[in-house]
């Protein structure tokens, strides 16, 4: 690889900044900070020329389902973007909140070029493992900035220019990080303005299609201050429920209308009393509305919510709930709790509460329930609820992992340690959990010999890399996961006791979805989310969810998951039954209650199913025609009045025409 400067020249470059001997990096104090923390804080060597860490194909397709949603709403950004600055031969990644590259857009005649840069799907751009770098830079700050060349803290990149910006989800929280970066480039920084101006462009655009993917339940009021780009372009997205109460805006229209960050109702914010704003939807009328604050006015389009494909008797898409917390300061600091707060099981919002109450306190977590219960999505919670949501979670399975590697995962290792080690040695898992919050699933199953290691750990606040001689402090939160009962355990001396009542500090039990009184919610949710997810109206048969919810579920929230994924996968109708279902769940579903729905005659059935089929064939005739009602009324051989007929019947809701 070559360098813009040599190795040993940079080191002594950022060693003389850093010391105040020799000028900054372009006069900017955001990477004077970074290069003082690469250097003090995480004692990173500037001269390295070794490339950033890769995740392992497991892990990385770990991240990316659950990332899932996130990858949907920027997929075409990407393209569109990378087709904009391919040739000048840029590539574009995007990062997870903690500088994971989970996708990238490269040309393959350049693939190795980039790689050989470590500008790859894999790679891991944290702060605290390759110093300032673009994608670091935003993660600390969660601001864009432009990463020239030997503005970067370690030699490895310094022929690199990275632009990056912050993507942020409807509650505010850091989701991601867009990044454009080429290997070569002019030495002039300012030759970057243009491409770091695109990729905060395209960083919009992601996150407010992220916004309509997460408030899909909600109307949405689409505006901009010129009515000519209300449908080409709007600015501005506020979404409220049926009863005109705000649940989330996105990030322009929280700068642009004062109050959108506490709990308002849509008629405190534009004065429609001309005019229902629901009624507006249902005609797809663009309509001038005046702010309440300012007196001027503001040209909007309202879209009902897309979750309005279940008749009656139906389950579809449940509301979004209360967004719009996570807006306020108060409520920032636990949004990510408040689906489980909500709960109507007493029993996850106790757990609820009290996570919300511990969280950030440093208080060791302990996370009790069967396999599949959802501990590590309420870990992650607990988390994103605490002050360090922007800092690394990091996540181990202790019964995934053979035993002779859990010691070198956890801990790392130095330079040489054993044979076929990375010359360089490698960061564990609890190094690099450091500052933010370390998830030690299945901890049941961790061999004893490291129970002694992770109990130094958490006493003494330092880790010694296996053959190492220098231990390395460390500032992290410990949640813990098990489904073994602990405490027998270290009854009988096969776990630790002396590590199990420093795990203890909150024990929480996860009920079995099978226990849950919110479980018919829940697979409303979860239908919701797969149906969202399939990108075409599915409505969940009422009969099927009631022998859903009488399930007894061994496999918990993750069997329920890939159930309703399955059957949107396979469905052939508007409508989900049991028909669609896996072969070996359907047999296991308990029988239709009698006398549980109205019974149905024949004629009923058949009428239900022409609707269904009449409604599935408008649809399909409005999507291939780009939704022109003239085009899509002739295809079907009906007039246009009849076509509007039948989409009022039906209730069929445009989409928004970006």
């Amino acid at each position: 690889m070559p360098y813009a400067l040599a190795p040993t020249r940079h080191a002594e470059r950022v060693r003389g900044a850093v010391e105040g001997r020799l000028p900054a990096p372009s006069d900017s104090p955001r990477l004077v900070s970074s290069w003082q923390r690469s250097f003090e804080r995480y004692q990173l060597d500037p001269g390295s020329v070794i490339g950033p860490r890769v995740l392992s194909a497991a892990e990385l397709r770990e991240i990316r389902d659950r990332e899932e949603a996130f990858l949907r709403a920027s997929g075409q950004c990407l393209t569109r973007l990378h087709e904009t600055v391919r040739d000048a031969d840029y590539c574009v990644m995007l990062t997870d909140a903690h500088g994971v590259t989970i996708d990238s857009r490269i040309d393959r005649e350049r693939r190795n070029d980039f790689k050989h840069a470590g500008l790859y799907v894999g790679s891991c751009w944290s702060e605290s493992e390759e110093g300032t770098c673009g994608i670091a830079s935003v993660l600390t700050d969660l601001a864009p900035i432009t990463v020239h060349k030997t503005d970067h803290f370690r030699a490895a990149f310094t022929t690199l220019t990275c632009s990056a910006a912050p993507i942020f989800a409807p509650g505010g929280e850091l989701i991601g990080v867009l990044d454009a970066s080429a290997v070569q480039s002019p030495d002039n920084r300012d030759s970057q303005r243009i491409v770091n101006q695109l990729v905060r462009q395209s960083a919009t655009l992601i996150e407010d299609g992220y916004f309509l993917h997460r408030t899909s339940a909600c109307w949405i009021l689409f505006g901009h201050q010129n009515r000519n780009y209300v449908e080409a372009q709007p600015e501005l997205l506020i979404a409220f429920d049926e009863n005109g109460n705000v649940m989330a805006a996105n990030r322009r229209a929280r700068e642009c209308i004062a109050g959108l960050d506490a709990p308002r109702h849509i008629d405190e914010i534009f004065d429609s009393s001309h005019v229902q704003l629901r009624d507006i939807g249902r005609i797809e009328a663009i309509a001038a509305l005046r702010l309440r604050a300012s007196g001027a006015m503001l040209y909007a389009r309202i879209r009902a919510p897309l979750g309005r494909v279940a008749s009656a008797g139906q389950h579809g898409a449940t509301p979004l709930r209360d967004v719009r917390a996570a807006h306020h300061d108060d409520a920032h600091e636990h949004g990510a709790l408040g689906p489980f707060l909500r709960s109507a099981d007493e029993r996850v919002a106790g757990n609820a509460r009290i996570a919300q109450r511990v969280a950030g306190k440093r208080l060791p977590v302990l996370l009790l329930g069967e396999t599949g219960a959802g501990k590590e999505v309420f870990a992650r919670a607990i988390h994103d609820a605490g002050p360090r949501r922007n800092r690394p979670f990091v996540a181990v399975n202790c019964g995934a992992l053979p035993e002779s590697l859990i010691e070198s995962e956890l801990f790392g290792y130095a330079p040489g340690a054993f044979t076929g080690a990375r010359r360089h040695g490698a960061r564990g898992k609890i190094a690099m959990a450091d500052g933010g919050t370390l998830f030690l699933d299945e901890i049941g199953d961790m061999p004893l010999a490291l129970q002694t290691r992770l109990l130094r750990v958490l006493a003494e606040g330092e880790v010694l890399p296996l053959g190492g001689e220098a231990p390395t402090r460390v500032d992290l939160d410990v949640i813990c996961a098990t489904h073994r009962d602990l405490a027998r355990m270290a009854a009988e001396g096969s776990f630790r006791d002396d590590l199990y009542y420093r795990l203890c500090g909150a024990v929480l039990t996860l009920p079995p979805l099978r226990e849950r009184r919110d479980i018919a919610t829940l697979i409303d949710t979860v239908f919701a989310e797969e149906a969202q997810a399939a990108g075409r109206p599915l409505a969940l048969d009422a009969q099927l969810a009631a022998r859903l919810a009488a399930f007894a579920w061994p496999g918990n929230l993750r069997q329920l998951r890939n159930a309703l994924r399955y059957a949107c996968a396979v469905c052939d109708t508007v409508r989900v039954e049991a028909r669609h279902l896996s072969a070996d769940l359907a047999p296991q579903l308990p029988p239709p209650e009698p006398g549980g729905t109205r019974p149905v005659s024949a004629r009923d059935a058949a009428s239900e199913t022409d609707e269904a089929d009449e409604r599935a064939r408008i649809l399909a005739a409005l999507t291939a025609h780009r939704w022109r009602p003239n085009a899509a009324a002739a295809a079907l051989g009906m007039s246009r009045a009849t076509l509007y007929r039948r989409v009022a019947k039906f209730g069929i809701v445009g989409p928004h025409r970006a």
